[in-house]
């Protein structure tokens, strides 16, 4: 039985191992080998833990299968196993055992954590062989992968090795420099990512840099425009740091910045990754190479730092060889000039022969000029061509006596110094000298001088002096009748008795020319004299047409602008915009933007310095709108201070704010207006047209929009459109409906917020806050819907009608003699009969007026002191007391409180809620100054706003009698405070 048990389970072992062995065969990386081995031994010996640890070498980067953190105390006892040919335990703990799997080309170690302690009779027992074998195999995969980095190394290698062969025969080739360094920009992007990359080469004897390549996705123009600049051009970049310590830098912008020792400048756009290496000469920095990426999925590793820079000191020989030859070219070609100037000399004997033949032919020419049929102006050209042929006549004119001979004329002149008029008097100049000799005059710079000394000619020439001069005089029968001249303004021009001889037969050319062409000069002056007449008339009746379109063009323009300050108005404005939105209609992909702008507070300017300041104000605004724009944009007055901006094509809505934003920047510096300077601001609202807009209007209504949301933000700023603006602007018409029907149907209710005596609690009055019982919506409080009563001009008829039901509740609740304060605006206070409506209103209610407390706010007190006192006054004298709402927090002064008639101050809620602080801050000590100033002028004092017990206690310590806030009681419907009853008749 147990031999039958022995054969079960060698045959089941002998499986078990076929299996393991079939794994093995199939694993053909180390990862997979280790695999298998820990898998069997896990099997085999029923450890609590097996796994293969490998490249020991460096502890921190160890590989190991399954992954197994290693301990560094361990290291003397992986060693040892290292060393042994048999299983080693853990001194430490005798469950672990370390097994050498192999030691070629790293070793390997079998790691065990057996379930017990066992001894090592056995071990690994029929695991030996398998193990050997698995030892084996795993030797063979890990050197197979060091096979496979050596292959990988020396593909490198000769990649490197090519790119270096490479950069050497461009350096030698025929290629021009520009053609060379993009032949070694392509042989630098086959050994890494070059799409970015740029050379700078340094002079250290001149301490500057030149940028020799550069080629940027992002910036396409070099530093300096490819041309030397000084080293410290580029300070403190990364470039300028690489190229003085001669150290190479690699990393995103935080990693460089920790790289250098001082601030980094950037120059050009940011880039994601950078690497730059010195070329050095000798270990000294002569240039650097730079590459870097803007992808966040490029970078640059160790690998391609070392290659750069081992790639930059032959790059830099290469470019010095390819320096050299193009030195050694030039001093060829310079030779070479050398050579052919010599050869000039030579080649000056065979022009002379040329010439004499040209002279010969050049003089025929001229005197068949003399019979040509051409116009005056036309044989003064040619002859003056002809005589350029012969010698240097840059500088050439013909002279005229007039026919009183007392002027001289110049038909004909070019100079190219100082050209002379067209007439001048006579004179003592060289040319009246020849008109007066009859005789040629060649004279030089000396030459001139001796005869200003003779007393020939008069100082100063007449003219700007010429190096060398020459005039011959013209001639018909015995009269002179004028002078042909050529000078030269340069020392190396200078003329000879040949030039001379030349200039006199062309002189006698052009008198006979002048003879018989002055002959016909008096016939054709009596036909341009008629044609004169007849092109005056024409041109008057042109400039007539043109005044009448002028005044057509005037009045159109007065038509469709703004005669203040000559922009467009809203009609030139509305066609401009229907316009643009037919072009954007045909292209959908075009956007345009209108800016309504309406300057802030004008009505304040108007009314303080006139209405001659506001043109001013408005004429400056104008003038700054138009600089704000480029053309074909457009700048429109629409109305009083309303202006328009047309931006006809824009990216959206960063073109729109941009000019907004310059528009405020604008506007917001100061001008000079009435001698004081105005510092004016704008509320701008944008609409980006596109294809959904129909017609100009729909575009203008958006952009309204946006301006009156940007004045209900504060003004003095701009707003976009959105559909959420144009959703609340109908929110608002709709609630404006609804307000009215609240009216009609009596949806507002008076709530009552208790006055209580702070010691004790007693309620002594209630103050009056309204509320709307909207049918869908609920209780609205007042700040959901008084601004729109108030824009609407619905607030007076809502506030009288809250008056009306709060007198008529608090009469019909109880029967104390609680008084109640009501809230009333400056609105009504600008009424001269306010006060005589309200008794009417306590005569028709019954209630009676000692009860009434009116709250007026400091701001009403503004608006006009006098009008408010006299109307106080008057309710004062038929009981109703008058209340000063939120004091302290405005712009009253003491003058008008101790004039004014008040029964009430109330103390502001923000100075309560500071009481929480403390008993030494400045809130205290406002709270103290207001109840002392109310006790000298006998006022009754209320704080507002009590929510805390701390608040409570402070101000009764201060002598505070009432008060009103959450602490005390929340506004509520009068029936919660008070049970009803039944009011006499």
């Amino acid at each position: 039985m147990k031999h039958a048990d022995a054969v079960g389970a060698t045959s089941s072992d002998d499986s078990l191992q076929l299996a393991w062995l079939a794994s093995l065969a199939t694993a053909h990386t180390p990862d997979e080998v280790a695999e298998v081995i820990a898998d069997l031994a896990q099997a085999e010996l029923g450890c609590e833990a097996a796994c293969v640890l490998w490249d020991l070498q460096q502890p921190a980067n160890h590989r190991s299968v399954p992954p197994t953190r290693m301990d560094p105390a361990d290291g003397p006892w992986l060693r040892n196993a290292i060393q042994s040919d048999q299983p080693c335990r853990h001194p430490a703990d005798q469950r672990r055992i370390a097994l050498c799997l192999c030691r070629q080309p790293r070793p390997a170690l079998l790691l065990l954590t057996l379930q017990e302690e066992r001894d090592g009779i056995g071990f690994p027992g029929k695991l030996a062989a398998p193990l050997r074998l698995a030892g084996q195999h795993l030797q063979r995969t890990l050197e197979w992968i060091e096979l496979q980095r050596a292959h990988q190394q020396l593909a490198r290698s000769e990649t490197l090795q090519r790119a270096l062969f490479a950069i050497s025969d461009l350096a030698g080739s025929e290629r021009d420099m520009p053609d060379m360094l993009r032949g070694i920009h392509a042989i630098v992007g086959t050994l890494m990512y070059a799409e970015n990359f740029f050379i700078v080469l340094h002079n250290a004897e001149q301490d500057t840099i030149r940028f020799l390549y550069f080629v940027d996705v992002k910036d396409s123009t070099p530093p300096g425009n490819g041309q030397d600049m000084p080293l410290s051009a580029i300070e403190y970049t990364l470039t300028w740091y690489v190229m003085c310590d001669g150290k190479a830098r690699m990393g995103n912008a935080e990693e460089l910045r920790s790289q250098v020792p001082g601030p980094v400048t950037l120059i050009g756009p940011d880039s994601y990754d950078w690497l730059g290496v010195p070329m050095l000469r000798d270990g000294q920095p002569g240039g650097a190479l730079v590459v870097q990426s803007y992808q966040q999925n490029i970078g640059f590793t160790d690998e391609d730092l070392a290659l750069l820079e081992f790639v930059g000191s032959h790059i830099l020989t290469a470019l010095e060889r390819k320096q050299g030859k193009e030195d050694l070219e030039q001093r060829v070609q310079l030779r070479t000039l050398e050579l052919a100037e010599a050869n000039r000399g030579l080649q000056m004997e065979i022009l002379e022969r040329q010439r004499a033949e040209h002279l010969q032919a050049v003089l025929f020419q001229i005197a068949e000029l003399a019979t040509a049929d051409i116009d005056q102006d036309a044989f003064y050209r040619r002859v003056h061509a002809a005589v350029g042929e012969l010698l240097n006549a840059e500088n050439f004119f013909i002279a005229l006596l007039s026919d009183d001979r007392q002027h001289l004329t110049f038909p004909y002149s070019v100079d190219a110094v100082l050209a002379p008029p067209a007439e001048r008097p006579l004179g003592r100049g060289l040319s009246e000298y020849v008109l007066r000799r009859g005789t040629a005059l060649r004279a030089d710079n000396a030459d001139i001088e001796e005869l200003d000394r003779q007393g020939e000619i008069a100082p100063g020439r007449m003219g700007s002096p010429a190096m060398c001069w020459l005039g011959v005089p013209l001639i018909v029968g015995d009269e002179v009748i004028g002078l042909v001249t050529v000078q030269s303004y340069r020392a190396t021009v200078m003329y000879g008795p040949a030039d001379q001889e030349l200039l006199t037969f062309v002189a006698s050319q052009i008198a006979n020319s002048l003879t018989r062409r002055r002959s016909v000069e008096s016939l054709k002056r009596a036909y341009e004299e008629l044609e004169h007449r007849v092109e005056e008339r024409t041109l008057a009746l042109r400039k007539e047409i043109i005044e009448r379109e002028r005044m057509q063009d005037q009045l159109r323009h007065q038509v469709m602008h703004d005669s203040l300050t000559g922009l467009p108005n809203r009609s030139y404005l509305r066609d401009r915009i229907d316009r643009v939105l037919g072009a954007i209609r045909r292209d959908p992909q075009r956007h345009c933007a209108l800016l309504y702008l309406d300057v802030d507070r004008f009505k304040i300017i108007n009314d303080s310095l006139g209405h001659l300041a506001g043109d001013d104000v408005l004429k400056e605004v104008a003038t700054r709108l138009a600089g704000c724009v480029r053309h074909p944009d457009l700048v429109a007055r629409l109305s009083g201070d309303e202006f328009a901006i047309l931006l006809e094509d824009v990216d959206l809505m960063p073109d729109a704010t941009i000019v907004a934003q310059r528009v405020m920047d604008a506007l917001g510096a100061p001008m000079l207006i009435a001698g004081k300077d105005l510092q004016v601001t704008a509320s701008v609202g944008i609409a980006v047209g596109d294809d959904h807009y129909g017609v100009a209007d729909e575009v203008l209504r958006d952009a309204d929009i946006a301006l009156y949301r940007a004045k209900e933000l504060g003004r003095k700023r701009f707003e976009l459109f959105d559909e959420t603006l144009a959703k609340n602007v109908i929110d608002v018409l709709a609630l404006e409906g609804e307000l009215r029907q609240a009216l009609q149907h009596d949806q507002f209710e008076p709530y009552f917020q208790p006055i209580c005596q702070l010691d004790g609690g007693q309620v002594v009055g209630y103050e009056a806050l309204i509320r709307w019982n909207h049918p869908q919506r609920g209780v609205l409080r007042p700040g959901d819907f008084l601004k729109i009563a108030e824009d609407s001009g619905l607030i007076e008829a809502i506030d009288w009608r809250m008056f009306e039901l709060s007198c008529n509740l608090l009469l019909q609740h109880g029967r104390d003699e609680a008084f109640m304060t009501v809230n009333v605006s400056a609105l009504h206070l600008r009424h001269p009969d306010f006060d005589e409506r309200l008794i009417r209103l306590l005569e028709h209610t019954g209630l009676a007026p000692s009860r009434l407390v009116v709250e007026v706010t400091e701001g009403a007190l503004l608006d006009n002191p006098e009008r408010v006192r006299a109307t106080l006054d008057r309710l004062r004298l038929i009981g109703v007391g008058a209340a000063l709402d939120d004091f302290g927090t405005g712009y009253s002064s003491l003058s008008y409180l101790h004039s004014l008639p008040l029964r009430i101050l109330k103390i502001d809620r923000a100075f309560v809620q500071e009481l929480d602080k403390g008993a030494n801050t400045n809130s205290t000590t406002v709270v103290a100054a207001i109840l002392a100033l109310a006790r000298a002028l006998n006022i009754q004092v209320i704080a507002e706003g009590i929510e805390t017990e701390i608040q409570h206690g402070a101000l009764m310590a201060m002598g505070c009698e009432m008060g009103q806030g959450y602490l005390l009681g929340h506004p509520a419907p009068i029936a919660h405070w008070q049970e009803p009853r039944v009011v006499d008749a």
